[in-house]
């Protein structure tokens, strides 16, 4: 039986890694690159990395960390995949092929689409059969609007028609491999997954779903797993407050008796 995973996000926001809330209060937690160092030590099955910088600036003004300063993202995915011991998803301010390409090059194994993809979701079909689809991932950022949830685009602030299962069918008719599906609203509250949405749009596709925003506690994760369709659980600022916080989550959810694999070193 195919394996569920687990993926911690990393958001990096100018040079800082930060965690977030609704996509609007962003609070700095320190350099970009120990934490993925950490996180793949504990036996993370995947990295999501995300850019959420405002413009092209990533320089922390700082040079007396524990790792150099860096100055550009490239930079930084570089570093990244020198202490990632698993697979890479890089996505932010990429805008064509040759974004997706510099980033494969220098160690991402996937790359996550959103912005672009509503702005020209030919983009999606011409980036998947230029690197294949297993390599593009589209992550579908939700809001709740009145009474209706719709996709929103450019980090949460631009409302577009789509409602998620309508726009999760057509990228991956147009070629995606995966989706990675976030609630605005959850995202930082700590109330667990939206589980009506993960169920509404993991019966709308047959691709991989990835279930991402309001996880405050380990049996969100499990809860996101026994009652939908959802290939794989992911979060950001859950991560941060444990050394092994990737392990302990994974020996919870072997506990509950979830298809999760587990650590080398993990003891029945």
């Amino acid at each position: 039986m195919k394996k569920k995973r687990l993926i911690p996000i990393l958001l990096l926001r100018n040079g800082w890694l930060v965690q977030s809330k609704q996509f609007s209060r962003y609070q700095n937690l320190g350099n970009p690159i120990s934490s993925v160092k950490r996180l793949s030590e504990w036996a993370s099955d995947e990295l999501i990395y995300l850019d959420i910088s405002n413009g092209d600036s990533y320089d922390m003004r700082r040079d007396d960390l524990a790792h150099p300063n860096r100055h550009s993202i490239f930079e930084i995915i570089e570093d990244v995949a020198k202490v990632a011991y698993m697979p890479i998803t890089v996505g932010g301010h990429i805008r064509n092929l040759q974004d997706i390409e510099k980033r494969l090059s220098l160690g991402a194994d996937k790359v996550a689409l959103n912005t672009m993809a509503i702005d020209d979701p030919q983009f999606v079909e011409t980036a998947a059969k230029e690197f294949g689809s297993q390599c593009i991932v589209i992550s579908i950022d939700v809001k709740l609007q009145g009474e209706s949830q719709f996709v929103m685009a450019r980090g949460g602030k631009q409302l577009t028609a789509y409602a998620p299962e309508d726009w999760a069918k057509t990228v991956e008719q147009l070629g995606a491999g995966e989706i990675l599906l976030n609630s605005i609203d959850r995202d930082g509250m700590k109330n667990g997954y939206d589980i009506e949405l993960l169920n509404r749009v993991t019966d709308s596709v047959r691709i991989p779903v990835i279930a991402c925003g309001g996880v405050g506690e380990w049996r969100h994760f499990a809860e996101a797993l026994d009652k939908t369709g959802v290939d794989a659980v992911a979060a950001a600022n859950i991560f941060h407050y444990s050394d092994q916080s990737v392990f302990l989550a994974k020996k919870y959810l072997s506990e509950q008796g979830l298809n999760v694999r587990l650590p080398s070193l993990f003891e029945i």
